[in-house]
C-alpha cells in the first residue's frame, strides 16, 4: 500500500510538473510577438516617420527641450529602455527570490508591457513622444518579465529535462512570431482591401501584438505556481540590491565565467539579428519585401533549429552543442561575406543558416545557465543574465559601425562580427561546467 501511495504521489508530481511546463511555454508564445512584429519589423520605421513628421525645419524634434535628430529618436528610445531595465531588473529579481512571489510580479510586468504595446494604436500624426514613452515602458517591462519567466526554469524542470524544456519554449516563441507576422504582413500589404490606410494598418499590427501578449499571458499565470522562499532576507532597495547581487556572484566565479562567455557570443548574435537587414539593403541592394521575407524565414526555421539542437544536447550535452552552434555562426558569417549583390536566393540561404542556429544557441544557453544558479536565487541571477544580454548589447553594433566607418564596406563590417563567436567559443570552452554546477550547489546531469 505504501509503495502504491508513493507511485501515485510520483505520478501526480510528474503530471503537475508537465502541466507547469506547458503553461511556461505559453509565455514565450505570448511575448515573442512583441519582439518580432513590433521591434524587428514595424515600430522602428514607423516611429521614425512619426518623428520626422513632427521635426522642425532642420530635422530635429525636441523631447523635454532636448534637440534630437528625428532619425535617431527610435535608437535613443531603445537605449533609454535598456537603462530602465538595467535599473529595475535587479530590484524585481531580488524581491521575487526574497518573497517567493514571482507570479504577481510576472503578471505586473507582462501586462504593463502588453498595455503599452496596445497603446501604440494611438501613435499617429506627430505623437512621437507618446511613441517613445510607450517603447521605453514596453521594452523595459518585457525585459523584467523575461527575467522572471526564465527564473522559473530551474523550478519546473529537473536537470535532465532542462535543455528540452528550454528549447521547446524558444520554439513556441518563434512559432507565434511567425504566425502573427504572417497575419500582420497580409494586413499591411493588402490594407486597401481591408479599408485601411497604410498608417492605420501599421497601428493595428502594433496594437495586435499587445493584445496577443496580454491574452496568452493568462495561460502561464493559471498554470505556474509560486514556491516558498528558501530564506527570508531583509529588503535591500535601490543600489544596495544590485551591489548585493554582484557580491554574491563574485562568490561563484565559474558562473561569472560562463556569463562572460555568453555576454560575448550573444552580443554577436544580437548584432547579426539587428544588422542583417542593413547589410541586405545597403550592400546587397535587396528590397523591403525580400528583407521581411527573410525575417519570416528566420522565425520559421528557428522553431526547427531550437528543437533539433535540444535533441542534439541529449546526446552531446548542452555545452558541446552550443560550441558547435558557435562554429556554425562563424561559418555562416564567413559565407555572408561572399554573397553576390541583387541575389535574393543567396540571402535567403544566409537567413536559413541564421535561423537554424539562432533558437537553439539561445535556448541551450538559458538551460545551461540554469544549472549554474544557486538554489533560491533564480530570479536574482537571471536578472544578471538578462542584464548581460540587454545591458551590453552595444559592443557588437559599435564594432559593426566602426568597421564600416574605417573600411566603407558592409562586407567587412558583417565579417568583423566573427570575432564575437571566436572569442565566445574560447571563453566557453575554458569553463569547467561540471565543476561550476557542483560549486553552485546543484546536481550535475549525466549529459551537460
Amino acid at each position: 500500500m505504501g509503495t502504491e501511495t508513493v507511485r501515485t504521489h510520483t505520478a501526480d508530481e510528474t503530471a503537475g510538473r508537465k502541466r507547469e511546463q506547458r503553461g511556461w511555454y505559453f509565455y514565450d508564445w505570448a511575448c515573442s510577438v512583441y519582439s518580432t512584429s513590433v521591434l524587428t519589423v514595424f515600430l522602428g520605421p514607423y516611429l521614425t516617420a512619426v518623428a520626422e513628421h513632427a521635426a522642425d525645419a532642420d530635422g530635429y524634434v525636441h523631447p523635454l527641450g532636448v534637440p534630437v535628430r528625428a532619425g535617431s529618436f527610435f535608437a535613443y528610445s531603445v537605449s533609454l529602455s535598456v537603462i530602465a531595465a538595467v535599473v529595475v531588473m535587479p530590484l524585481v529579481g531580488g524581491a521575487a527570490d526574497r518573497t517567493g512571489r514571482k507570479k504577481p510580479l510576472l503578471a505586473a510586468a507582462a501586462y504593463t508591457g502588453a498595455a503599452a504595446t496596445t497603446g501604440m494604436f494611438f501613435l499617429d500624426g506627430d505623437r512621437y513622444l507618446l511613441g517613445g514613452v510607450l517603447l521605453v515602458v514596453a521594452n523595459a517591462a518585457q525585459s523584467v518579465a523575461m527575467m522572471l519567466y526564465n527564473s522559473y526554469l530551474p523550478q519546473i524542470a529537473p536537470p535532465d529535462e532542462r535543455d528540452a524544456v528550454s528549447s521547446r519554449g524558444w520554439a513556441f516563441g518563434y512559432a507565434a512570431g511567425s504566425l502573427v507576422l504572417v497575419a500582420n504582413l497580409v494586413l499591411y500589404t493588402a490594407h486597401d482591401s481591408f479599408g485601411l490606410s497604410e498608417t492605420a494598418a501599421v497601428r493595428v499590427c502594433l496594437a495586435s501584438a499587445g493584445l496577443w501578449w496580454g491574452a496568452f499571458t493568462l495561460v502561464p499565470l493559471r498554470r505556474l505556481r509560486d514556491r516558498h522562499a528558501r530564506a527570508e532576507r531583509a529588503a535591500a532597495p535601490g543600489l544596495r540590491q544590485l551591489l548585493g547581487t554582484v557580491r554574491d556572484m563574485r562568490g561563484h566565479p565559474l558562473t561569472l565565467s560562463f556569463l562572460l562567455a555568453y555576454l560575448v557570443y550573444n552580443d554577436g548574435i544580437q548584432t547579426v539579428i539587428t544588422q542583417a537587414s542593413v547589410y541586405g539593403s545597403e550592400e546587397l541592394g535587396l528590397g523591403q519585401s525580400t528583407l521581411i521575407g527573410a525575417v519570416l524565414l528566420v522565425q520559421v526555421l528557428a522553431v526547427a533549429g531550437a528543437l533539433a539542437m535540444g535533441r542534439l544536447a541529449r546526446t552531446y550535452g548542452a555545452r558541446r552543442t552550443i560550441l558547435g552552434s558557435l562554429v556554425a555562426w562563424t561559418a555562416t558569417l564567413a559565407a555572408g561575406y561572399f554573397l553576390p549583390a541583387k541575389a535574393p536566393v543567396w540571402f535567403f540561404v544566409l537567413a536559413s543558416g541564421i535561423g537554424l542556429v539562432l533558437g537553439g544557441s539561445q535556448a541551450l544557453s538559458r538551460s545551461l545557465f540554469s544549472h549554474l544558479v544557486p538554489p533560491g536565487k533564480e530570479a536574482e541571477y537571471f536578472a544578471a543574465y538578462e542584464l548581460s544580454d540587454r545591458g551590453m548589447s552595444w559592443l557588437g553594433p559599435l564594432l559593426f559601425g566602426l568597421t564600416y566607418q574605417l573600411t566603407g564596406s558592409y562586407r567587412s563590417a558583417i565579417v568583423s562580427l566573427v570575432a564575437f563567436f571566436v572569442i565566445g567559443f574560447v571563453l566557453l570552452a575554458r569553463v569547467p561546467v561540471r565543476r561550476a554546477i557542483g560549486a553552485a550547489g546543484n546536481p550535475v546531469p549525466e549529459k551537460i
